[in-house]
Parts: structure tokens; sequence; C-alpha cells
């Protein structure tokens, strides 16, 4: 593959500034462009050490507009991303719709480091790279423009620059190399080429930069950037009038749904409630501090009917704990900020630390359950939804997070009882909203949007819970029992830990 870049290619200096206005030009019309389009643009700077990636990034910086543009390095992990799964650093610094990330290596750069440092396998390599694959073709499908540059050097002129850069190693950045240097450079090239054909795909191809010339290379990464996003605004024009012509998808209702399984019969006593909440609760405060010592961090996800009882089951598990160990996350309709990324983007960035626990009272589920029967997705959004919902769970739960789920269902005559009430208990007016009473004329099709949301999403990794709330009593043991069962189980050969 490399040895097909290796033409010897050259550019003098003077031909280069004869054309530099006019790059600078052309790029910063197209900034404009896409900051019109509210394309979010990413480009990721790889390719082999010495290959100029850092003076390609100044230069970029130079020729592009400053405002709505960043730039990225990942060889320094901090305490938070080290507690957390490794796709979290790359989430939270996605760039906004209109505006330009540049990230130095991105996702591959562990990948293929690690790989070239013999610290994993063939088949370990390949599946990472898999799953790069499948995470930017979900970024790509909600319009993310993904520019990857690979910069590549020939041997010799690897050789002299690693020469040059230990002569200068306490001013720059040396990624170590073990061994023999040509050793290396071929396990890193073979690495690479590896993680290339798995990644390069018609939605974010690389584009391979002879970068023994450094005139060449630059005068590459225009002709690369503008061949990248000069076709991205007619394949945006026509994926709106896609859009636009797409009749609404109204599932069938039928007849049985999967809710329909659930005992709504089940209760407690009050006297039995108290019993196994005090039970519970000393158990869970127990937990979660061997939690905390062990660098478990928990995700407990809340949804259901309005008026199910999320806020009271939520209330009875933070009462049982300390507050430095958990926060609550009540997930709204998402602000300016939010809409302007992917919509798992903002769930990404609450993600807790090793040894901490979130509870979401609504969550990502929302796309497939209110954005769906509401209309707020469009179709081939929500469709597709399950599989990134999916996949992000199962980040999650690879990196060690305990991920449950539930849902909390109720009668829809238990649901108007509970309105009614509501509506007559002062301090309890606040709850109720039109929209929840709006919502009770589509009980139907939330009845199908749940069914499908449970047969798609309930995994063997993170599995819903289905909950009968009818009787409060019994839902909020059943939700503390469960989260109890599933720590002991997690925890299991830890080591005691107390407050």
């Amino acid at each position: 593959m490399f040895e097909a870049i290796e033409l010897g290619q050259t550019l003098s200096k003077k031909a280069f500034k004869a054309q530099e206005e006019a790059f600078r030009v052309e790029l910063l019309t197209l900034q404009q462009k896409l900051r019109k389009a509210k394309i979010a643009t990413l480009v990721i700077v790889a390719g082999v050490d010495g290959a100029g990636k850092g003076e390609v990034v100044d230069q970029l910086n130079k020729w592009f507009d400053s405002r709505g543009m960043e730039s990225h390095a990942f060889w320094d992990a901090t305490d938070e991303e080290l507690e957390r799964p490794l796709s979290w650093r790359y989430w939270k610094r996605l760039p906004a719709r209109g505006e330009i990330a540049i990230m130095f290596g991105g996702w591959y750069w562990h990948v293929i480091n690690q790989a070239a440092a013999g610290d994993k396998d063939d088949a370990t390599l390949d599946r990472e790279a898999r799953a790069i694959n499948a995470l930017e073709e979900m970024l790509c499908l909600d319009g993310l423009l993904i520019i990857k540059l690979w910069f590549h050097l020939s041997f010799s002129s690897f050789k002299k620059c690693m020469k040059h850069r230990r002569e200068i190693a306490n001013y720059v950045h040396i990624t170590p190399i073990k061994g023999d240097v040509k050793a290396y450079y071929q396990r890193f090239l073979y690495s690479a080429e590896r993680v290339i054909r798995h990644t390069d795909s018609v939605s974010s191809p690389w584009q391979l930069i002879e970068s023994d010339d450094r005139y060449f290379r630059d005068f590459s990464v225009v002709g690369a950037l503008k061949e990248r996003i000069n076709p991205c605004f007619l394949a945006k024009r026509n994926a709106d009038r896609r859009t636009q012509s797409h009749n609404p998808v109204v599932a069938p209702i039928h007849a049985q749904t999967i809710l329909d399984h659930v005992d709504l019969s089940l209760e407690l006593d009050k006297e039995a409630y108290r019993e196994q909440l005090e039970k519970y609760q000393q158990r869970l405060h127990q937990l979660s501090w061997q939690a905390y010592s062990a660098k478990r961090s928990t995700v407990c996800v809340f949804e259901g009917w309005d008026a199910s009882g999320k806020g009271g089951v939520i209330r009875r598990l933070t009462t049982a704990m300390d507050a430095r160990l958990y926060r609550v996350i009540s997930v709204a309709a998402p602000t300016d900020e939010e809409l302007a990324h992917h919509y798992l983007w903002r769930f990404w960035r609450q993600i807790p630390r090793a040894g901490y626990m979130r509870l979401y009272d609504r969550s990502w589920y929302g796309r497939v359950l209110v954005e769906r029967v509401e209309n707020i997705a469009k179709p081939h959004e929500w469709q597709r939804a399950y599989k990134e919902i999916n996949e992000f769970e199962e980040q999650l739960v690879a990196d060690g997070t305990l991920l449950l789920k539930f849902w909390l269902h109720i009668t829809p005559e238990e649901q108007l009882a509970r309105f009614e009430e509501r509506e007559t208990i002062a301090h309890k007016q606040h709850k109720i909203t039109d929209d929840d009473w709006r919502n009770r004329e589509k009980w139907g099709e939330y009845c199908e949007a749940v069914n499908e949301m449970v047969v798609r999403t309930s995994t063997g990794l993170a599995p819903w819970h289905l909950i009968a709330a009818n009787n409060k009593f019994f839902a909020r043991i059943e939700v503390l029992k469960t989260v109890c069962e599933a720590l002991e189980t997690a925890l299991v050969g830890s080591d005691k830990a107390s407050p």
C-alpha cells in the first residue's frame, strides 16, 4: 500500500509560496460554506512519526479562520480520561455543526501504536479497527464530515528524522521506539495498513500523502481538503431532499406487546415495604462504597410512563448513598449546544468516573420513544438509533461499567388516578403538564415504541428490567433489590470497603 506513494514527488518553495495565498482564500471560502451549511468537520491527522503532522496542523490553523476551530492531541491522558471508556475523550471533543476540529491521531493513535509495540495481536487490532469503522459510519450518517489524512515517510526519511529527534529530545514529543528502528518502522506500517484497510470507506476514505518533501506534502493537504469538502454540499442538499420527501413511518399497533406480560397485580404492604426498604438501603450504602473502592462505575437508566414513579424510585436509591458518590441526570429537551452534535454526545459527556454512579431520569432512549412518536426525529434517524445505542452500551460494559436499565410500567387507569391526584395536591401540581395529558392520547403508539425498544436493545450485556409499578412500594423494592444484586455480582472478589 505505502510503496505505491513513495514516488519522490517534490515541489519547490518558490512554486508553493506563489500559490499559498490562493490556497488560503479557497480554504477560508470552504470554511464559510461549512459554517453556513452547519456541517461539522473532523480532520484526523495521522501517520508516521516525523512526517510533519504538527507542521501541517500549524499551517491549517494559519490558513483557516481560528474561530470555530480547535486542535486536539491525545498522547497524555488525564486522570479523568483514564477513569472513563477510551471513546469518552474523543466524543467530548467532537465539533459542533458548522465547526472544525483537528485531531492528532484521533481514535487511531492508541490502536496503531499499541499494535506496533507488540501489545496486541492481529485479531484484536482487526476487531478494534472494525469498531472504529462502525463509529465513523454512525457519525457520518448524522452529518459529520470526516477527513482522514495519512502522512507517509519512506524509511530513509524516517531514519533521518528519528536521528534528528533524538538530538533534540528535550524539546519535542517523541513516541518511544522499542528495539531496532527499521523493525519498528515495519511493524508500524504493518499495523497501520491493516487498520487503514478496515476503515477506508466511501463515507470516510483515507487520503494517503507522500511527506518526504514538506512543500509537496502541504500542497497535497490542500488538494485533499478541497476534494473532500466540495462534494459534501451537494450530498447534503440531496440528503435534505430525500429526508423531506419521506413520509412518517407509522408502525403497526400489535394486539399484544411485551408490556402485556408484566404482572401489574404484584403488591407489597406498607409494613413489609418498610422492613425491606431499610434492609436494601443499608446494603446499597455498603455496596456503593465497595464499588468506589474497586473503581467500578455504575449507570442506572430509568424510563417509564409519565407518573410511573421514576422520581420516587431514584430518591430511595440516592437516600441510601453518600451524596459524593452519585449524580442524578434529569434529561430534558436538548440545549442548542447539544443539538449541534450527535444526540449521544451529551450522554457521553456525562459518563461517570470509575467508582461513581449516574442515575438517568430518562435517557438516550428518548431517541426511540418520544422523538419517534412525536416525529421529532426523522424515521431514518430513530431507526438506526437501536444499533447506535447497542454499540454505545457495549463500550460502557466493555470498560467495566455496570449498566442497569429499568422500565417502570403502569396501567392507563393507574396513570389517570395519579394525574388527578397531582392536580389536587398543591405540592404535586408542578409534576403535571399539558404534555402529560396529551401523551395519554398516544398510549398505543408508545406501547409499540417501547416494545420495539426492548426487543432490539435488551442484550445479554445490558438487559431491560421491566418493573411492575402500579404498586409504588413493590416497584421501589424491586429496583433496590435488582441494583444490590447486580452490584454484589459485579463486585465478587473485590475487597470490602467502608466509608
